[in-house]
């Protein structure tokens, strides 16, 4: 069963370190009962994996990470290169099942969510998975097909280089180029709650992803045999809310929407950071 859970801006500031804005949630009772730490039950709480999506780096998970190092969890980052979606998947993997003892519950967010769907699949320590503004694949499904699966999105139009900056790296094979989102364009697809200094940050300071990657056909669905957490920003003018929410449907995740976009780490970290901890405290109890 799919269980929604509506929570709204209360306002926002913005993060110096992170330069991103920070938002106060009011959060129903019932939510916050949800949220018991794993330590209050004599638990030892998993670890948490994050993994973030294109044209980002690991600091767009910075006021999230802060927020669950303050709660007592132990926080990584797992490399994604952004070069192929199974060769993203296996680094992440590579990483998680190195670097850690004990379980896991694997993170992603955007393009991200497409690498942890995949990666999960060879990670045995995963017990959790959570989607924040995120791609849940299918086996044979692309981020690109899922992106314009449902109108809304402003990265889908007939000619891609209305929207990419195209840069053919040459490590990379001819014809699988490097993709910017425009500059001017970013800010408004992403994050246009933020102050319009931080976007123009955030658009200056892009990793790119390979259009390869974008197009690559999705392996087996580790969200067909783990419990799955959905956050959904309201306002995702890049991955349109209905189709993460049919998306949530489908792996009979826990869905939790608030008024963000799609950076909603940046925008309301601590209703991300929530929805993440819940999803600990679930692994927790089931494991």
């Amino acid at each position: 069963m799919t269980v929604r859970t509506s929570i709204k801006r209360s306002g926002a500031a913005l993060l110096a370190a992170a330069a991103a804005a920070t938002v106060a949630l009011a959060v129903t009772g019932s939510a916050d009962a949800a949220t018991t730490h794993a330590s209050e039950v004599g638990v030892a709480k998993p670890t948490i994996v994050l993994v973030h999506g294109a044209w980002a780096d690991a600091s767009s998970f910075a006021p999230v990470t802060s927020r669950l190092q303050h709660d007592g969890y132990t926080v990584l980052n797992a490399p994604n290169p952004l070069r192929g979606l199974s060769t993203d998947a296996a680094s992440v993997a590579a990483f998680v099942n190195k670097a850690t003892t004990g379980p896991v519950v694997l993170v992603g967010h955007s393009y991200g969510g497409a690498v942890i769907t995949n990666a999960a699949t060879s990670i045995p320590s995963v017990k959790a998975l959570a989607y924040i503004d995120a791609y849940a694949p299918a086996q044979g499904e692309t981020v690109s097909q899922l992106t314009g699966a449902k109108p809304g999105s402003q990265l889908t139009v007939p000619n891609p280089t209305d929207v990419f900056d195209v840069v053919q790296d040459p490590s990379s094979p001819q014809g699988d180029p490097d993709l910017y989102v425009k500059r001017d364009l970013f800010p408004k697809a992403f994050a246009a709650n933020l102050p319009a200094e931080v976007g123009a940050e955030l658009a200056a300071s892009q990793t790119p992803v390979t259009g390869g990657a974008l197009n690559e056909q999705s392996g087996p669905a580790a969200w067909q045999n783990l419990p799955s957490w959905f956050f959904i920003g309201t306002n995702d003018q890049v991955l349109p809310p209905a189709e993460q929410q049919a998306m949530a449907a489908r792996a009979h995740g826990t869905v939790v929407t608030a008024d963000a976009d799609h950076l909603s780490m940046l925008e309301v970290p601590s209703a991300v950071t929530k929805v993440i901890e819940n999803a600990a405290t679930a692994a927790v109890a089931t494991r």
